[in-house]
């Protein structure tokens, strides 16, 4: 069954632009099934560079002149390069065929940024357009329901669906959003697979890691703190490794889109305090898996923290589609007053507190310094975007 995207109109629009088209996001998010779908019934040639035979068809092909590759992939209306990082050359032999205006549109998918944007930036500035696919925003594990229908209002599915909702907004809190977590019946298997074996291949291919098992360790310590403000030296003492190795550690984490920072809001350095971060995990049933803890229960100890980290990587997923237009932050003030969730698009800014169960009385501190009145979410509407 294919669930549709959000990015399938995305892919349609940039596309329509002639310009190399980049899909960068975590592997089994979905990418070749997106990109593959939008190439229904289109005359396309596709090569994977995790696999050899096809990286050598791409180098074979980047001996011949761009009219001759051409016709070398068969005249194609569209050339798709899956896991394009896997080559360092990819960007410089698409931007050759693009130079050369062949009549295929080229699409390079990649699962991670590592090398891919790396390499746009310098050999595609002003030729590509970039996607960024992560696991499924909520609103399409809503809308792929058989019961869903574009007729209903937010209130009507709320009021009619509501435990429906509820069922699939807890399951989405424990097993994550990655599409076959939702579509599996082994969830959990799933994922262990996941952590285990897909999510940090790019990282180990690279050689950017040179033990598999610190860069788990440390995964395990952030899994223990999302929610909280996070110390690089305290990782650091407790894996006992340099503060340099940490950063440098965390900067792959966020290029391979399995964690994403977020950064102290501040306007009045000496009243909040700037340099704080926060470190969330892109998909919440990744950070249960890491800690092999897959409980439905609503008591569970942790769960204002998984429905924090939730909340915020929704945000976050419908600012990637939307090209990062939106700042994101939390608040903190050096009289301990905090905010969960600030969002700056513009002039604009928007505040929210995030709590599981209903809450009527939020901290008022942050209204009085920047006259914008603090929302709550809680788990009574798991559609507020």
């Amino acid at each position: 069954m294919y669930i549709e995207r959000q990015a399938d109109k995305k892919i349609e629009e940039l596309i329509k632009t002639k310009k190399i088209l980049l899909v960068l996001g975590a592997r089994q998010v979905g990418k070749t099934t997106s990109v593959k779908n939008f190439l229904i019934n289109k005359k396309f040639t596709y090569l994977n560079l995790d696999i050899e035979v096809d990286k050598n068809k791409l180098l074979a092909a980047f001996l011949l002149n761009p009219a001759d590759a051409y016709e070398y992939f068969g005249r194609p209306d569209y050339l798709v390069i899956d896991e394009a990082q896997r080559e360092l050359k990819s960007a410089q032999i698409v931007k050759g065929w693009y130079d050369a205006n062949t009549a295929m549109r080229i699409i390079l998918l990649g699962s991670s940024s590592l090398n891919l944007l790396n390499q746009s930036a310098e050999s595609l500035t002003g030729r590509n357009e970039k996607l960024f696919l992560s696991p499924l925003a909520f609103e399409e594990i809503i809308k792929n329901q058989d019961w869903f229908s574009t007729r209903f209002s937010k209130d009507a599915l709320l009021s009619n669906f509501n435990q429906q909702i509820h069922y699939l907004l807890v399951s989405s809190l424990i097993f994550g959003n990655y599409p076959e977590a939702v579509t599996t019946q082994d969830k959990e298997r799933f994922l262990l697979n996941l952590v285990s074996d897909y999510l940090f291949k790019d990282v180990l291919q690279l050689g950017l890691v040179k033990s598999p098992e610190l860069i788990k360790r440390l995964l395990l310590l952030l899994a223990h703190q999302i929610g909280s403000e996070v110390s690089i030296n305290e990782l650091a003492n407790s894996l006992n490794i340099s503060r340099q190795t940490v950063e440098r550690y965390l900067d792959i984490l966020e290029q391979t889109y399995v964690i994403f920072r977020l950064r102290s809001y501040s306007t009045n350095p000496r009243k909040e305090i700037s340099k704080s971060q926060k470190i969330y995990f892109y998909d919440t049933g990744v950070r249960n898996a890491l800690l092999k803890e897959f409980s439905l229960s609503e008591t569970r100890s942790d769960l204002g923290a998984l429905w924090e980290n939730w909340v915020i990587a929704e945000f976050i997923k419908n600012n990637l589609l939307n090209d990062q237009r939106k700042n994101i932050y939390f608040w903190r003030s050096r009289s301990l007053s905090e905010v969960d969730l600030v969002v700056k698009d513009g002039d604009n800014l928007a505040a929210y507190e995030i709590k599981w169960k209903r809450l009527n009385v939020v901290n008022r501190a942050f209204e009085e310094q920047y006259g914008v009145k603090v929302k709550i979410i809680n788990n009574q509407d798991p559609l507020f975007l």
